[in-house]
C-alpha cells in the first residue's frame, strides 16, 4: 500500500479546486425580504430569483430586494431548497413580514426523481411517505412507485432489490440518513439493504440518479437515501402516537405499524414497532404463487438538545423475518435477525464561515439462515442449509461552511463490512447417502473503505455551479480462504484507490424554463460477492459463481442533461443520460467443475472492456382547476455490452405511469385512478439465459377519507382488471423457468389513528 503521506498529498491536490469561491454584487430595490430556513432559521444564501424583469441572488444575510408589482409572480431557486414560486398576494404578505421561509430539500445539484404519493404544494423531488407507505414491510417496494426504479424479485412478497438505469446491487449506494447501511448476509440477497430499513420514522426517500452524490459514498449508478424525521421540541411536555393497520385480500396479508413518543422543550424519544404476515397469493390466472412471510421491527429513538448548539440523536432497531418463501431460489429464508444502531452529534456554530459540524457512528449486524427444509421435494436428495452473518460499522464526520454566496460540505468517512458463513449439505440418497459436506461461502471476507469528500456550490452570474469530489481507499481481504479458492486466487488481499469527481451547472432560461448539465467520472471496487463468493449459484442462471479478489475497479463516465418547465399549476421535466463504463464487472463461463451436480457449470467474475447505458426519463404534473390534478411519468434505459455486442442483462423495459387525482367533499375525500403501461422487453441477454418478457397494462384505484381529526380510512383495489402478468426482473421458478407471476386483483383497506 502507498504510504499515507503520498495519499494525503494526492488528496489535497484532488480537492484544492473545491475551496475556490466567487462573489456576486447586485443592486438594492425598494422592498427587502429575507429568505430563511424554515427549521434552523438560518439565512438562505445564494438563492436565485426572478421577479418580472428583475433578477438577482440573495446576499450573505439571505436578503433580496424587489420593486413590488401587484401582478408579478416571484420565482426562486436554490440548490439545497429546490424551485418554488410566490403569487402576487404571497409576495405582498412576505413584504409585510419581511421573511420567506423554505424547508431544505438536501438534494445538492444533481438529477433527482420527482414522485407525488400524496398532493403537496412543493415539488420536493423525493418520495414523501404517507401512512400507507410506512406500513409496507419492505422499504425496497416503495421505490417501485417511480418508473426509473425497478426491482429484482426472487420472492413474491419480500426482498425487492432495486435496479436503477440498469445499475444494481453494489453499483447502487443505499444509506439511511447519509451513512448507515447493511450488507446482505444471504449470497442470493434474500435480505438486500433496502429490506432492513424500518419505515416507521422515515419521512422521505431521496433517489439521487447518477454517480453525483459523492457526499454519501460511491454510488456508481445512483444513491438511495432514506431520511428520518427531524426532532420536534415543544414548549410543554406532551405525548403523541400513531397506529395503522392494513389488510390485503389477495394473500391474506395483514400489516400493522405504530409508534408512541414523548417530547418536551429539549427532548423527544419514543418506541416503534411493526408486524406483517402473508400467505400464498393468486395471480391473474387463478394460480397460487408461494409467498408466505412473517416480518417485524421493534425499535427506540431519542433526540436531546443538550445545549442550544448541540443535538444528540440515537436510534436502535431490531428487525426479524421468519419462514419467507423464495420460489425462484433453491432455499427459503428461515430466520433473519438484524440489529441496526446509530448515534449522531450535530453542533451549530455561529459567527463564522463554519456553520455546523456533524459526527456520526453506526453498527449493523445481520444473522441469516436459509435452507430447503420447507420444500416438498420428491425425491429429497439432499438437506441443505446456509447460516451466514454480516457486520457493518462506520463513522462519518462532516463540516458545513458558508462563504458569502457559496456553500461547502467537506469531511471523511470510514466503513467496514464483513461476511462469513458456510453451506452444509446432508446427502440423503445415492452412493454418498449419509455424508455431510461443508462448503465455505463467504470465507470470512472483509472490505474496509476510507473516504474523503467535498461538495462546493456557488453562483456564476445567472448560473449555479457545483463540484463534488471523493477519494476512497478500498482494502479487501479474506481471513479464512478455502483451499479450492486459493488454487484460483493465490493473493486474497488487495488495496485499491478510487477517485470520483462530478461537476454540474444549472441556470434559468427565460420565465419558465431551466436547464442543467452534469458530468461525472466515478470508480468502484468489486463487492464482497464479486471478490470472495466461493462456488455458489447466485446469479441470473443456475451456474455457480466464483469471485476474484484482484478484479479491477469499474469506472462510470456519465453525462446527465435536464430540461425543466414550471409555471403556476404545471411542472414538467425531461432527463437524458448517457453512461460509458470501462472495466465493467460481469462474469463469464469457465471450464471449472461445479460443486453441485445440478449446476451446469461455473462462472467467474471478470472485467469486460466497456459497456454503455443511455436512457430518458420524463415527468409531468398539472393541477386542473381546484379539485383535480394529473401526472405522467416514464422511464426507459438502453444498455449494451460493447465487448460481446449484446444487451446487458436485467434491464427493465419502457415503463409509463399516468395518474388522475381528485378531491371532493370539501377536500376531505381524496381519490385517484392510476394506469401503468409496460412494454415488451425483447432486449435480453441470451448468455445469461434471459427470456423475452411480454408487456402489460394495469389499472389501480384508491380513495381515502378522514374520520374526525384522529382517524383516516383508505381503501382501493390493485390490478383492477385482474391481469396475469410478470415483471421482467422477476426471477423464474424452477429448472423449467416458469415465470413468477405478480398478484392478480387485490382489494385493500387501511385504518390509521393518530394522537394528539
Amino acid at each position: 500500500m502507498k504510504n499515507l503521506s503520498f495519499i494525503l498529498h494526492r488528496l489535497i491536490l484532488s480537492f484544492a479546486f473545491l475551496i475556490l469561491g466567487v462573489t456576486q454584487v447586485f443592486s438594492q430595490e425598494k422592498i427587502r425580504i429575507k429568505l430563511q430556513d424554515a427549521e434552523q432559521k438560518n439565512p438562505i444564501i445564494g438563492a436565485t430569483y426572478r421577479y418580472g424583469n428583475e433578477k438577482g441572488i440573495s446576499d450573505v444575510e439571505g436578503d433580496i430586494y424587489l420593486k413590488y408589482d401587484e401582478t408579478t409572480i416571484l420565482y426562486l431557486n436554490h440548490l439545497s431548497y429546490g424551485s418554488w414560486f410566490l403569487t402576487p398576494g404571497e409576495v405582498l404578505a412576505a413584504s409585510q413580514t419581511g421573511i420567506i421561509s423554505r424547508k431544505e430539500t438536501m438534494m445538492g445539484l444533481q438529477p433527482v426523481s420527482i414522485i407525488s404519493i400524496k398532493m403537496t404544494e412543493e415539488k420536493d423531488k423525493k418520495i414523501i411517505l404517507s401512512d400507507q407507505e410506512r406500513l409496507h414491510h419492505d422499504a425496497g417496494a416503495i421505490l417501485m412507485l417511480n418508473p426509473a426504479v425497478s426491482g429484482i424479485r426472487k420472492s413474491g412478497s419480500f426482498a425487492f432489490d432495486p435496479v436503477m438505469r440498469g445499475f444494481k446491487y453494489d453499483q447502487l449506494n443505499v444509506v439511511i440518513n447519509g451513512i448507515q447501511t447493511a450488507n446482505a448476509a444471504c449470497p442470493n440477497r434474500m435480505d438486500p439493504p433496502t429490506s432492513q430499513v424500518a419505515l416507521n420514522r422515515i419521512k422521505q426517500v431521496e433517489i439521487l440518479k447518477g454517480p453525483h452524490a459523492l457526499r454519501y459514498g460511491i454510488g456508481l449508478g445512483g444513491t438511495i437515501n432514506y431520511i428520518p424525521e427531524s426532532p420536534v421540541f415543544t414548549t410543554e411536555p406532551g405525548t403523541y402516537g400513531r397506529f395503522s393497520s392494513l389488510y390485503e385480500s389477495n394473500g391474506n396479508i395483514w400489516r400493522n405499524e405504530g409508534r408512541i413518543g414523548f417530547q418536551g422543550s429539549n427532548y423527544e424519544f419514543g418506541v416503534l414497532g411493526s408486524y406483517s404476515s402473508g400467505q400464498d397469493y393468486q395471480d391473474g390466472n387463478g394460480n397460487l404463487i408461494p409467498a408466505n412471510f412473517k416480518r417485524g421491527t421493534v425499535g427506540l429513538y431519542g433526540d436531546i438538545q443538550v445545549t442550544d448548539r448541540d443535538l444528540v440523536q440515537l436510534s436502535v432497531n431490531r428487525n426479524f423475518a421468519r419462514d419467507v418463501e423464495f420460489p425462484s431460489l433453491a432455499m427459503d429464508l428461515r430466520t433473519d435477525d438484524t440489529w441496526m444502531t446509530s448515534l449522531y452529534h450535530t453542533r451549530a456554530i455561529h459567527g463564522q464561515n463554519l456553520v455546523s459540524w456533524t459526527n456520526s457512528i453506526y453498527f449493523t449486524k445481520v444473522d441469516h439462515l436459509m435452507d430447503n427444509l420447507l420444500r416438498e421435494l420428491n425425491p429429497r436428495m439432499v438437506n441443505a442449509s446456509t447460516p451466514a452473518t454480516t457486520h457493518n460499522w462506520g463513522i462519518r464526520t462532516e463540516g458545513t461552511w458558508q462563504f458569502d454566496q457559496a456553500k461547502l460540505y467537506a469531511g471523511m468517512d470510514y466503513r467496514s463490512e464483513s461476511a462469513d458463513g458456510n453451506r452444509t449439505r446432508e446427502m440423503l440418497m445415492g452412493p454418498m447417502a449419509g455424508k455431510i459436506f461443508v462448503d465455505p461461502v463467504w470465507q470470512d471476507s472483509q472490505i474496509n473503505k476510507t473516504g474523503f469528500f467535498a461538495n462546493y456550490t456557488f453562483p456564476i452570474g445567472a448560473s449555479t455551479f457545483t463540484a463534488s469530489g471523493r477519494l476512497e481507499i478500498n482494502q479487501a481481504q479474506s481471513n479464512d480462504p478455502a483451499e479450492e479458492f486459493l488454487l484460483l486466487n493465490e493473493d486474497v488481499i488487495n488495496t485499491q484507490v478510487n477517485p470520483g469527481i462530478s461537476v454540474g451547472i444549472q441556470r434559468n432560461l427565460g420565465q419558465n424554463f431551466s436547464t442543467g448539465i452534469w458530468a461525472a467520472s466515478v470508480q468502484r471496487s468489486g463487492s464482497l460477492l464479486e471478490r470472495y463468493i466461493n462456488f455458489l449459484p447466485v446469479g441470473l442462471d443456475p451456474w455457480e459463481l466464483v469471485g476474484d479478489p484482484q478484479i479491477k475497479p469499474e469506472t462510470n463516465h456519465q453525462l446527465d442533461w435536464v430540461l425543466g418547465f414550471e409555471k403556476e399549476g404545471i411542472f414538467a421535466e425531461l432527463t437524458v443520460f448517457g453512461s460509458y463504463i470501462t472495466d465493467y464487472i460481469s462474469s463469464i463461463k469457465t471450464d471449472l467443475t461445479p460443486r453441485l451436480p445440478s449446476s451446469p457449470g461455473v462462472r467467474r467474475y471478470v472485467n469486460f472492456d466497456k459497456a454503455v447505458k443511455t436512457g430518458v426519463e420524463f415527468s409531468f404534473h398539472q393541477k386542473v382547476g381546484s379539485r383535480f390534478s394529473h401526472s405522467l411519468d416514464l422511464a426507459y434505459t438502453y444498455a449494451q455490452d460493447l465487448e460481446r455486442d449484446a444487451p446487458l442483462p436485467e434491464v427493465a423495459p419502457l415503463d409509463v405511469r399516468y395518474r388522475w387525482m381528485g378531491q371532493f367533499v370539501d377536500g376531505k375525500l381524496h381519490s385517484s385512478l392510476s394506469l401503468r403501461l409496460v412494454s415488451q422487453q425483447n432486449r435480453v441477454s441470451e448468455a445469461f439465459g434471459e427470456g423475452i418478457t411480454p408487456g402489460f397494462t394495469l389499472v389501480d384505484w384508491d380513495a381515502s377519507y378522514p374520520l374526525g381529526d384522529k382517524f383516516l380510512i383508505k381503501g382501493g383495489v390493485q390490478n383492477l382488471l385482474d391481469k396475469a402478468y410478470y415483471e421482467h426482473l422477476s426471477r423464474p421458478i424452477g429448472t423449467d423457468k416458469m415465470p413468477m407471476y405478480a398478484p392478480g386483483r387485490n382489494f385493500f383497506l387501511m385504518l390509521s389513528f393518530k394522537f394528539p
